[in-house]
């Protein structure tokens, strides 16, 4: 955790930024065991057609069409890790 962190619960958007943190430094291998571990084959699916269909007809750039299901799946994850926690995270400071 970074020095600006109380020594509180984390906040929703601390825990996101940690986790953030730490996928940056999985290997492939480690972020595939991840989603394999904690992630059903169907919401992969799911993420994938989703993005597919959101972005249909809008003028969202493909840079954002290719990271959408990505960024759905991170946010997945931090849910997950956010229900597994043994307290409720604070909420966001925004």
């Amino acid at each position: 955790m970074d020095s600006e962190s109380s020594d509180g619960p984390l906040t929703r958007l601390e825990l996101a930024r940690e986790l953030v943190e730490i996928f940056d430094e999985l290997r492939v291998e480690q972020l595939n065991e991840v989603v394999a571990l904690n992630v059903p084959l169907d919401a992969l699916e799911f993420f994938g057609a989703y993005a597919e269909e959101f972005c249909e007809g809008t003028a969202t750039p493909a840079s954002v069409r290719k990271r959408l299901p990505n960024l759905m799946l991170l946010g997945y994850l931090l849910r997950l890790l956010e229900e597994r926690l043994p307290v409720e995270p604070e909420p966001f400071d925004a």
